[in-house]
């Protein structure tokens, strides 16, 4: 029996999160940010997708690239469970694994296909901008959905549900975004901070001042027991 297997790229994602620091940790929590899947060349037949405009959510099958050179653990320190608890590696979605793959559910918006081109409009992902994708697979609600599943050690899901108060000059960069990217940047913001982006051991330090990109922008933000306040947004080339 084969133990060695190759795989090669069928798509890049083009995602606004351009570091790791920020992304969701689950896909499906900031369902107003849109990515592209991007088709390599040679998958750009538009049949390769045919059939597929009937499906509302796909699959995508990934790979943790930035976490190669990283090797893995038999053990990991989920953030869920406050980075303190370790856990079996294959017990959680720690992108450390063996063969790091990824698999995430995402609505899809569109096919977008001409001029050599083919690309999917996907809402939800929780992909770093250039993630290399290595399959896609039609979400089936008769046999993918299962009501009685249980893990006991995640059982809802955790996102904060606070107000975000945003500073003059939050607002006026904002709408500035709003206008170059055609997006609603600001209920992107606030689902993206409610997703709560802190490291796990700093949640209780109510006077740090994290900083997250989403696209062009370094959002500078601060999150309390009440409330999430946007300080400041700077543009980064």
């Amino acid at each position: 029996m084969n133990n060695s297997f190759q795989f090669n790229a069928i798509a890049t994602i083009q995602s606004p999160y351009k570091e790791k620091f920020g992304i969701p940790r689950q896909p499906g929590l900031a369902k107003s940010l849109n990515s592209r899947i991007v088709f390599l060349p040679e998958y750009t037949r538009p049949e390769i997708v045919r059939g597929l405009e009937g499906c509302s959510h796909i699959w995508v099958l990934f790979i943790f690239s930035e976490c190669i050179d990283k090797g893995w653990t038999p053990t990991v320190r989920p953030p869920r469970l406050g980075g303190n608890k370790r856990m079996g590696v294959f017990s959680t979605r720690s992108p450390f694994r063996p063969n790091p793959i990824g698999l995430s559910p995402v609505e899809l918006i569109s096919i977008e296909s001409g001029n050599g081109k083919l690309e999917l409009v996907i809402s939800g992902a929780d992909l770093l901008d250039g993630t290399p994708i290595v399959d896609i697979k039609p979400y089936l609600p008769y046999s993918d959905q299962i009501p009685e599943a249980v893990f006991e050690l995640a059982t809802e899901i955790t996102t904060l549900d606070r107000d975000v108060f945003y500073s003059e000059q939050a607002l006026q960069a904002i709408a500035r975004s709003e206008e170059k990217f055609n997006q609603p940047v600001r209920q992107q913001i606030n689902e993206l901070l409610n997703c709560d982006p802190r490291p796990a051991y700093k949640k209780d330090d109510e006077e740090k001042i994290y900083g997250v990109r989403l696209y062009d922008m370094n959002i500078r933000f601060s999150i309390s027991a009440t409330d999430i306040r946007v300080l400041q947004i700077e543009q980064v080339d």
